[in-house]
């Protein structure tokens, strides 16, 4: 059987076990017809008939997933040719890997050799062996799993303990598992970063004003050592995202305040879902009207004036990156303002306070921290921003502070870098990992940042 169709039978028969199983606790669990003195539920004998049902099986499918690969790859390796097993096991892997390749694509011809089409008819075998294998074993753990779910659910009168026992367990696995996930993303990047460091200059990479990561092949060749200077990227990044949060924050505060303050029902009913309308548009549609609408008006409209402006300047991707991040800041402030209790705008106006004077000096503060958040959301999209930048500000690493030239982005730079088949042995390609550790710590104080400002305002309003 197919591993949907056994996976499929595992749950049916769960849901028949926790069927089963709850109607019969109300009926013979404890020889009594009520559950007036039971401990638990009916439903938690069901869940734990159901989690005795599936639980060992689903282990076993997946075990046996995780380890069929290799054996069969070790079954096959043993029938390889002989030349081929003198060549050495980096030999004996391609050739394995090409009869996989052959067996996926089930390319069984007359112009393959003999012992190829002798190993892929090995693999096929093996593979409709492991299958049969697997689902036999598989109904055995069932079966007995059954079995001695049935004896311990009749036995045990604490079902919700158990029941509520695993659950805790597995939200606890849950967790553990998104904390070791952060904890491998970070480690995997320091280390490559580290392998980066060893060939150039820590201050040399966060200090230098060239970047220009293009190497050679042979040291022999002209820029054999390119520049790796990270200083211009984060200068475009920051240039960007500051255009960017100079659109966002006003406007998007704005609208915040006008919503939950001064609009009506109807009306906050009707803007608020067409403004965050901006939040689901793709950002290649956004690089586009950035390329095509937003970088041409500008230029015109500098030349107009006297002023040069880049066809791909970071004006243009800032004005339209902030444009996107509208939504982020409008939508969690006015959740935010529109969640501070009424009772200390009534006290406002109790005091004789006007509508504008209670917002400035009693509902915006009260509702900072929550504000904040919104603006450090807002900052991060920004920074992390890729296909606007590409098509609106372009790929020239500069180190300028004029809005109205072309800049590129640490993100950008990365993608640029990992773009095609890359050996992770030279730092050109290593050095993506660096950029990408440079912009988590800079992401990391800006949270803490975020965080000192929202603890500092809470204790004064709280």
């Amino acid at each position: 059987m197919s591993l949907n169709t056994l996976f499929l039978i595992i749950l049916l028969l769960s849901i028949a076990s926790y069927v089963y199983a709850r109607r019969r606790a109300f009926v013979n669990a404890f020889g009594q017809t009520d559950n007036k003195r039971r401990h638990s539920l009916p439903a938690h004998y069901g869940y734990l008939l159901a989690m005795w049902c599936a639980l060992p099986a689903l282990a076993l499918l997946i075990s046996w997933k995780l380890i069929e690969p290799g054996i069969i790859s070790n079954m096959l390796s043993s029938s390889a040719p002989t030349e081929v097993k003198a060549a050495g096991e980096t030999a004996v892997g391609l050739y394995n890997n090409e009869i996989f390749y052959l067996a996926d694509a089930d390319s069984i011809s007359q112009d393959l050799p003999a012992h190829k089409t002798a190993a892929i008819q090995r693999l096929q075998s093996l593979r409709t062996a492991s299958k049969i294998l697997l689902t036999l074993i598989l109904s055995g753990v069932i079966g007995l799993s059954l079995l001695l779910g049935l004896r311990h659910v009749n036995r045990e009168p604490r079902a919700r303990v158990i029941v509520e026992s695993f659950i805790q367990v597995f939200l606890v696995v849950c967790a553990s598992i998104a904390i070791l996930t952060t904890i491998g993303i970070v480690l995997s990047v320091l280390f490559e970063s580290l392998r980066f460091f060893q060939q150039v200059g820590f201050i040399d990479f966060i200090t230098g004003t060239s970047w220009s990561p293009q190497t050679a092949i042979r040291s022999d060749q002209v820029g054999s050592s390119g520049s790796f200077g990270a200083i211009p990227l984060f200068t475009g990044t920051l240039l960007i995202s500051a255009i960017a949060l100079i659109v966002a924050v006003p406007l998007g505060l704005m609208s915040a305040i006008y919503l939950a303050e001064y609009a009506s029902s109807r009306a906050r009913s009707t803007i608020k879902p067409l403004l965050e309308i901006l939040a689901g548009i793709p950002t290649v549609v956004y690089g586009f009207f950035a390329a095509l609408t937003v970088a041409p008006a500008m230029r015109s409209f500098g030349q107009s004036i006297g002023l040069s402006v880049s066809s791909e300047s970071a004006l243009a991707a800032g004005v339209v990156m902030g444009i996107m991040i509208i939504p982020f800041v409008s939508s969690l402030s006015d959740d935010v303002i529109t969640a501070v209790p009424q009772s200390m705008r009534d006290a406002s106006f109790g005091l004789g306070a006007t509508q504008s004077e209670t917002i400035r000096k009693v509902v915006f503060p009260a509702a900072l921290p929550g504000i904040v958040s919104s603006v450090l959301l807002a900052a991060s999209r920004a920074i992390g921003e890729t296909m606007i930048v590409v098509m609106a500000a372009g790929l020239a690493a500069k180190l300028t502070a004029n809005p109205l030239e072309a800049v590129t982005t640490v993100t950008v730079q990365i993608v640029t870098l990992l773009t095609g088949d890359q050996e992770f042995d030279s730092a050109k390609t290593l050095a993506a990992f660096a950029l990408g550790l440079m912009l988590f710590v800079t992401t990391l104080l800006l949270n803490v940042i975020a965080l000192y400002t929202v603890r500092r305002y809470r204790e004064q309003y709280e």
